[in-house]
């Protein structure tokens, strides 16, 4: 049986047949569960939501709103006009309307990796690997899938540079009309999130085109500095349209210009020598930036880099231009005192291209280490899974289904493993099947126990209601799960009682642990299943030893307390 799925491995039409597959299981799992509350994401989709639906609600594409001043120009429009197209100016208001259109960037990002990977290769199946590593990666699942500024800007910035790569050598060679489409791709960029992006890609268009002179700055200056600066003038045009537009130009230059982008170049408060070498947001983050984005493809991509350097002399212009840009990344982004792996995203597509195109010169050890971490995962979830379902006294919250997809992923990861024809092939499928099982393990908390009954949104309809955050903007999350309910926030911190907040709010909701009893100080009018975040690292520690059900897993009640005091004022700031 071994033999034959090597041998089978190394049939070209049944490889293509393979990559075919898990291209389709790839493109399966980008929209499972696209709907939950629980995807991996980042906080930042929930001042966004609150933008996108009350600009929506205003009737006016601009100005933005919100309901902190300080969060209201804090990005370009682009975003929130997505949003409240795919929403139908907000009268359609769903998680899934609104990321939709965030997959579809991702899976066009992921359709020019396959193209340039097939071009610059020659090989249809290299195509596929590219395809499919981009969408391997854990930052393509985490940041390309929610409502964030990332699917667009990492496409329209890729496009920019797949135009110059797999149209070469004419649109180097091109006076106006190539210049002007490098520029309109950068500057629709631009309006998703920031001008300052046109740093790296101008950067890197200076550098190709001088490598295209032969390093001669006399004939670079004088045949190509002028297209340079049509590329920019076109990209920044763009943009600023945002400022032409707007009725209120001088609150973005404050919010915007000035806090949003000069700020980050500030040592807010210390040395920016000191915090460039030391603290979170050193350079050292940024160093291990490009493997962590990878994910459970972490040590591919840092062999990726090593056998990069060793070969440095052999590799073609393609290679060239593509680690060009993921260096350009890196160095631009090295300067600001705020550094984040958020920031290389856009390099994440090139480096999928340079995986497929060195797909055999990584050592196998490398892709057995994948592996070995995907199977490490798998074991998790089913742990998790077995002590939820221990914790829910008796109810059955996973079907077979589920225990089937973690025994096949398992199976296919042991198979990866033991067969060596069989691992590269099946390497970028089985890490998809992790996400996909990790998305199927989230389902009961966007189930009937995940969420309120109808009854309970009926109820609550037109009333306030107080709920936990902790992080800005995040009680933008209610609002999917009590529409119609006025959502005001109060700052989350564990060990918050029942009885501390009915003194304070007639109707509220508090997570609990799990194992905690029920409330004796208000009437509990509903109860769901949720998941905690944000943990600090005694929580991390406890976790560890096996304490979940504590730390974990949460039930939320929703306590109604008719002897509370009157209402507190928002806080505007709960997480502060």
């Amino acid at each position: 049986m071994l033999k034959k799925i090597q041998v089978h491995c190394a049939d070209p039409r049944l490889l293509l047949a393979w990559y075919g597959l898990a291209s389709l299981v790839a493109i399966f799992t980008c929209f499972y569960g696209l709907g939950s509350d629980h995807i991996p994401k980042n906080g930042d989709e929930f001042p966004y939501e609150q933008i996108t639906r009350l600009t929506a609600a205003s009737g006016h594409l601009l100005p933005l709103r919100s309901e902190d001043e300080q969060l209201r120009n804090t990005k370009p429009p682009l975003l929130f006009w997505q949003g409240i197209a795919s929403t139908n100016w907000g009268s359609h208001w769903t998680l899934w309307r609104l990321r939709w259109p965030s997959v579809v960037y991702t899976l066009l990002t992921a359709l020019l990796v396959f193209l340039l990977s097939w071009k610059l290769s020659g090989e249809t199946a290299t195509g596929f690997v590219g395809f499919l590593t981009f969408l391997a990666f854990f930052s393509t699942y985490r940041y390309g899938r929610p409502f964030l500024t990332d699917p667009p800007v990492v496409f329209w910035l890729f496009l920019a540079l797949f135009v110059l790569l797999f149209f070469h050598p004419a649109i180097l060679g091109s006076s106006f009309l190539g210049p002007l489409c490098l520029g309109a791709a950068i500057g629709v960029g631009l309006l998703y999130k920031s001008f300052a992006l046109a740093a790296p890609v101008l950067l890197c268009l200076a550098w190709w085109y001088l490598h295209q002179r032969s390093y001669r700055v006399a004939a670079f200056l004088a045949q190509d500095s002028w297209k340079l600066a049509l590329v920019a003038g076109a990209a920044l045009g763009l943009f600023s349209l945002w400022f032409i537009l707007d009725p209120n130009p001088q609150a973005i230059w404050k919010q915007f210009v000035v806090g949003e982008n000069v700020g980050k170049f500030g040592a807010r408060g210390g040395s920016y020598w000191l915090r460039f070498l030391w603290g979170g947001s050193s350079i050292w983050r940024l160093v291990v930036s490009y493997p962590l984005d990878a994910g459970l493809l972490a040590l591919p991509v840092a062999a990726l880099f090593l056998a990069a350097w060793r070969r440095r002399a052999q590799l073609g212009d393609g290679e060239k231009l593509l680690w060009g840009w993921v260096i350009t990344l890196f160095v631009v982004f090295g300067v600001p005192s705020q550094r984040d792996e958020r920031y290389l995203l856009p390099g994440m597509p090139a480096l999928a291209v340079l995986c497929a195109l060195n797909w055999g010169r990584i050592d196998r050890r490398a892709w057995v280490a994948s592996l070995a971490a995907a199977g490490a995962v798998l074991a998790v979830l089913a742990w998790l899974s077995l002590r939820l379902e221990r914790g829910m006294s008796g109810v059955r919250l996973y079907p077979m289904a589920y225990w089937a997809l973690l025994a096949g992923a398992g199976t296919l990861v042991l198979l990866a493993l033991f067969v060596p024809g069989f691992t590269r092939p099946s390497v970028n499928l089985a890490i998809l099947l992790v996400f996909l099982s990790f998305a199927a393990f989230l389902r009961p908390f966007d189930g009937p126990l995940g969420v309120y009954s109808a009854e309970v949104r009926q109820y609550v309809k037109g009333k306030r209601v107080w709920v936990p955050v902790n992080f800005r903007a995040k009680e933008e999350g209610y609002r999917f799960l009590l529409p119609g309910a006025e959502v005001q926030p109060y700052r989350y911190t564990p060990g918050l009682t029942v009885a501390q907040l009915s003194a304070q709010y007639p109707l509220f909701a508090i997570k609990l642990p799990m194992t905690a009893p029920g409330s004796a100080n208000g009437r509990v009018i509903g109860q769901r299943l949720d998941l905690s975040s944000r943990h600090n690292s005694s929580q991390i520690r406890e976790m560890l030893r096996g304490k979940v059900l504590e730390h974990l897993f949460l039930k939320e009640l929703l306590i109604e307390a008719p002897r509370a005091g009157p209402d507190s004022k928002p806080n505007p700031n709960p997480t502060e």
